[in-house]
């Protein structure tokens, strides 16, 4: 199969679909692995005839097409191929047989300085880059104080990279894609690293660039890829395993790591359930839905409840509020921990709480076959309208080093039914609110 990467026209032909702005078809990558030294100088010898090499595949027959103006995210672990499939597509790496197509300008926040002389100044980089990219001389100088001002790394512009700060490198390669006008941008990583000022300057680009350009952003920050993209595709060991809305990848990207990590959780004994166990179950509420963990703790009930104790369908905001949460230990538990977020229609975790801060200097234990029932009292803020999902979850250990037993991502449906406006995702209850003007009258004689 022939393998090649290729840069299309900027826009289709009359009557024609426009052309995906990236365009991976069965792609792979291979690398010959060599024991010893000697082995690479055998296999030119032999010409093919004996191999004295292991091939390991980084990418193999992956396919998928990015429209113009999407934004998807790529998850997976370390090794699964991503770094990779991104230097194919950037033109920076080769592949063994696929091929990818780019419609338009690719620029790329790779590997940490990569592309950046570090004997060269900062100055100097800003040309070298702005050139690699496509721009002419005068187009760089018409850029400049521009893509200075967003680095806003001071005297060092005139330093040599090597003497930069990791913050000071990715604070300069990203105001230098910044400034390139490319119809596609590729991150890998790259807001990792940065204070939380330049990290939401970087964010309120990119929010700009996501109503025309097209974004691939690779990250393990499982949040950032919900909050960024619609689309998302998962990688294992080279292959693409997942490719769909974020939310519902990034979901079952996290369950795989939960399984390597503890095992397939059992499923629930089909023997009959405790008395105390709602029945019919309620139609807001998903216990069998998709979750995760060891399985030495299942949650059994989960219940937004009124000042009354009377189950909550709907909120308004502003009204005080419980969540229960009942869990069956199935095998003995030192320090359990019950938590639970809520989250948006898009999987954003808006607030959320667990038990080990309040029991930290007292923890429980629970022996097997007992039950734990954990109560979360609360004033619920006024959310935006529409709906919300509760995930809750049961773990054993302490709040850095723990054992996940059972999360359920979506256990509760909650609807909003708010009719004040919220600015930006909810709005707090205010104690109180006050304005005042001093026309200084008083001082007056």
């Amino acid at each position: 199969m022939s393998s090649s990467v290729m840069i299309a026209g900027t826009g289709p032909r009359p009557g024609t679909a426009p052309a995906p702005a990236v365009s991976v078809a069965a792609l792979s990558k291979a690398y010959h692995i060599y024991d010893r030294p000697q082995h690479r100088l055998w296999q030119s010898l032999f010409r093919g005839r004996r191999r004295f090499y292991r091939e390991f595949r980084a990418l193999q027959d992956v396919s998928f097409d990015v429209a113009r103006g999407e934004v998807v995210g790529i998850v997976g672990r370390n090794g699964s191929g991503k770094s990779t499939l991104l230097q194919i597509v950037c033109g920076t790496l080769a592949p063994t047989a696929g091929h990818v197509t780019t419609s338009g300008r690719v620029a790329a926040l790779l590997e940490l300085g990569a592309g950046f002389n570090p004997e060269f100044t900062g100055r100097e980089n800003v040309y070298l880059n702005g050139a690699i990219l496509g721009l002419t001389r005068s187009e760089i100088e018409a850029r400049y104080p521009a893509i200075v001002a967003f680095a806003d790394i001071g005297p060092f512009i005139d330093q040599p990279i090597k003497t930069y700060s990791t913050g000071m490198v990715v604070r300069l390669a990203f105001a230098v894609v910044a400034h390139v006008d490319a119809d596609v941008l590729v991150i890998d990583e790259a807001l990792a690293v940065g204070d939380a000022f330049f990290v939401q300057k970087c964010m309120r680009f990119l929010r700009e660039f996501m109503k025309t350009g097209t974004i691939l952003f690779v990250s393990h920050d499982t949040g950032a890829v919900v909050n960024l993209c619609r689309r998302a595709i998962w990688l294992h060991r080279g292959e693409l395993v997942m490719d769909g809305p974020a939310r519902d990848v990034t979901e079952a990207y996290l369950a795989s790591l939960a399984e390597e990590a503890y095992g397939a959780i059992p499923r629930r004994p089909t023997a009959q359930a405790p008395a105390w166990l709602p029945q019919p179950a309620l139609p807001n509420t998903d216990l069998d839905g998709r979750s995760f963990g060891k399985g030495g703790a299942r949650i059994v009930d989960a219940a937004l409840l009124d000042e009354a104790g009377e189950h909550v369908q709907g909120v308004t905001g502003d009204e005080l509020v419980t969540l229960r949460v009942r869990c069956e230990v199935i095998v003995e538990l030192d320090s359990p921990i019950v938590g639970f977020v809520l989250k948006d229609r898009l999987g954003q975790v808006l607030f959320g709480d667990n038990t080990f801060l309040h029991y930290a200097g007292r923890p429980l234990s629970a022996a097997a076959g007992s039950v734990i029932e954990a109560r979360f009292a609360f004033v619920m803020p006024a959310l935006a309208p529409g709906e919300y999902t509760v995930g809750v979850a049961i773990a054993e250990g302490v709040q850095h080093s723990h054992i996940q037993h059972h999360w359920i991502h979506d256990a509760l449906l909650v609807t909003s039914l708010a009719t004040n406006s919220a600015t930006g995702l909810m709005r707090i209850p205010m104690r109180q609110v006050s304005l005042t003007v001093d026309d200084g009258l008083d001082a007056r004689s």
